[in-house]
C-alpha cells in the first residue's frame, strides 16, 4: 500500500497516500473503537460541519485572516460535503473523547486535503493550506462542534418529519374507513363504553400530530448556538464582530434561523436545548410503543383474543407452531421506543456529567440524538406501509362485543339509576343473559326505549336522545 507520512504532536505516522483524513483522524480512529459506527453514519452531521466551516471561511475572508484563494477552496471542498461527496472519509468512531475533538479534525482535515487539491498541492502538503490554521481559523472544537450538531440534528428531524406526518395521514385514513364500525372500549382492560373503531384510529393520528408540532418547538431552540465563542465562550482568537458575522452566513447557508447565543460563556456549557430535544423524542417514542401494544391487543387471536382488527401476515410467526402469524412489525416498533427511551436516559446523564466551562460527554449525546431520529424514521414508514394501511375490521367480532357487553348499561344509568343499573350488570353477568333482555324483563325501560338510548347516537357522542 502507498503510504504518506503525517506529523503531529506525538510524533509521525503512516497513512494511506490517497487517504482525504490526516494523523489526527487516524490516531482516533485508532483510540476510539467503540460503537463501530463512524461519522459517515449520520450525513446530516457532515453537512452541518461542512457548512459550519464555509461560513467560518467566509468570516475570515471578509475580515482578511484568510485570502481569497485559500477561502474559496476551503468553501469549494465544503460544497462537495454538503453534496454528500466523500463522506466515506469521515472514520472516526461517534463516541470518542475530548469533548469532539476528534469529529472536528476529521472534518478539518478531509476538507483541508480536498482544498489542497484543488489549489494543486499534494494531500498533506499543508505549508500550502493547514487543517488549524486554515480551515479552523477563529473555531475551537467547543463551538464547531455544537453547532453543527445543532443544525445537523435539525436536518435529521427535516428527514424525520415527513415519515412521522405520513403515517399520522394513514392512521386518519383508517379513522375514515372504520368510522361506521361500533365497538366496545376498554378501560384498565375491561369493557367500558360503547365507540366506533374509527374513533380509536382518529385518537392514535391526533396524538402523534401533537409531536410533529413539539419537534418543531424543539428545532427552534437549536438555532441559538455558541460559534464564535472558540474554547469556552469568551471568543479568544477571533477578531471583534466575528460571532455575528459567521452566524449570519451560516444561517444563510443552512437556510436555518440561526443566531448567536446571548451568552457564549453559557451556551458553551449548557446542553439544555439537546436535553429538551432529547425528551420530546422520548415523549414520541412512548406514544408509539403505547399504539403498538394496542395495535397487538386488538388483533391478537386471530380466534382466542379480541380479534377487532387484522394485522396485514408479514412472516410465518413460528418454528414450531403451524399458521401462526406474529405482530412482529408493531413489535418492531416497541423496540425502537424502548431504545429510543433508553438513549434520553444517556442523553441526560451526559449532560449533567458537564464539568464547569464545558461539556466534555457531547459526542455521546449527539450520537444518541441522530441515531434515535434515524431508527424512528425508518421505524415510523416501516409501521405505515408494512402494517397500518393494510389493516382491516373484523366488523361482526366488533358488533358482537358490544351486543353481549354489560358496559353498555352506562348508557341507561339516567334513565334507570346507578343502583338499578349495577344490579342488572351484576345479574347479567351471573346469568348470561344481556342487560337489554334484563331491563326489558323487568320493565324499567320498554323495548323501543332500550334501542333508541343503546342506538349509536345517543352511545357515542354526548346524548341527543330524549324519551
Amino acid at each position: 500500500m502507498n503510504t504518506r507520512s503525517e506529523y503531529d504532536l506525538l510524533g509521525n505516522m503512516d497513512l494511506p497516500a490517497d487517504a482525504l483524513y490526516g494523523i489526527q483522524t487516524q490516531r482516533a480512529a485508532q483510540n476510539f473503537a467503540i460503537t463501530g459506527v463512524p461519522i459517515s453514519h449520520f450525513p446530516e452531521l457532515i453537512k452541518a460541519l461542512a457548512m459550519v466551516k464555509a461560513s467560518a471561511a467566509r468570516t475570515n475572508q471578509e475580515m482578511h485572516l484568510l485570502t481569497d484563494e485559500k477561502a474559496d477552496a476551503i468553501v469549494a471542498a465544503c460544497q462537495e460535503l454538503i453534496l454528500g461527496q466523500h463522506h466515506d472519509a469521515f472514520i472516526v468512531d461517534v463516541i470518542q473523547g475530548g469533548a469532539g475533538t476528534s469529529t472536528n479534525m476529521n472534518a478539518n482535515e478531509v476538507i483541508a486535503n480536498l482544498a489542497l487539491t484543488k489549489l494543486g498541492h499534494k494531500l498533506g502538503d499543508y505549508q500550502h493550506l493547514h487543517p488549524n490554521d486554515d480551515v479552523n481559523r477563529s473555531q475551537s472544537t467547543n463551538d464547531a462542534y455544537p453547532t453543527a450538531a445543532c443544525l445537523g440534528i435539525q436536518f435529521a428531524a427535516d428527514n424525520f418529519v415527513p415519515s412521522l406526518a405520513s403515517l399520522k395521514a394513514a392512521l386518519e385514513e383508517k379513522g375514515k374507513a372504520f368510522a361506521h364500525i361500533v365497538k366496545m372500549g376498554r378501560t384498565q382492560l375491561q369493557d367500558a363504553v360503547p365507540m366506533t373503531l374509527g374513533q380509536e384510529f382518529d385518537a392514535f393520528a391526533v396524538t402523534l400530530g401533537e409531536d410533529i408540532d413539539r419537534i418543531s418547538e424543539a428545532c427552534a431552540l437549536l438555532c441559538e448556538v455558541n460559534l464564535g465563542g472558540t474554547a469556552i465562550g469568551t471568543g479568544i482568537n477571533t477578531p471583534e464582530g466575528y460571532a455575528t458575522r459567521v452566524v449570519e452566513k451560516l444561517a444563510t447557508i443552512s437556510t436555518k434561523p440561526m443566531v448567536p447565543a446571548s451568552n457564549l460563556v453559557e451556551a458553551t456549557s449548557d446542553m439544555g436545548a439537546f436535553v429538551f430535544f432529547s425528551g420530546i423524542l422520548k415523549r414520541l417514542a412512548i406514544k408509539l410503543s403505547k399504539m403498538s401494544n394496542d395495535l397487538r391487543l386488538l388483533s391478537s387471536g386471530p380466534r382466542t383474543g379480541l380479534g377487532e382488527i387484522n394485522l396485514p401476515p408479514m412472516q410465518p410467526g413460528s418454528s414450531i407452531m403451524p399458521g401462526k402469524v406474529n405482530p412482529v412489525i408493531p413489535e418492531a416498533m416497541n423496540q425502537t421506543a424502548y431504545q429510543v427511551i433508553a438513549s434520553d436516559l444517556a442523553v441526560s446523564l451526559a449532560a449533567e456529567a458537564g464539568q464547569l466551562q464545558l461539556n466534555a460527554m457531547e459526542p455521546m449525546i449527539i450520537y444518541n440524538l441522530l441515531n434515535s431520529l434515524k431508527m424512528l424514521k425508518e421505524a415510523c414508514h416501516m409501521l405505515e406501509t408494512r402494517c397500518i394501511r393494510g389493516i382491516t375490521a373484523n366488523e361482526a367480532v366488533c358488533a358482537g362485543h358490544v351486543e353481549n357487553s354489560i358496559g353498555i348499561i352506562t348508557a341507561l344509568v339516567p334513565h334507570i339509576g346507578y343502583s338499578n343499573a349495577s344490579r342488572i350488570a351484576r345479574q347479567a353477568l351471573t346469568t348470561g343473559s344481556t342487560v337489554k333482555a334484563l331491563i326489558i324483563e323487568e320493565q324499567l325501560l320498554t323495548e323501543e326505549q332500550v334501542n333508541l338510548l343503546l342506538s349509536p347516537e345517543s352511545m357515542l357522542s354526548p346524548s341527543k336522545v330524549s324519551l
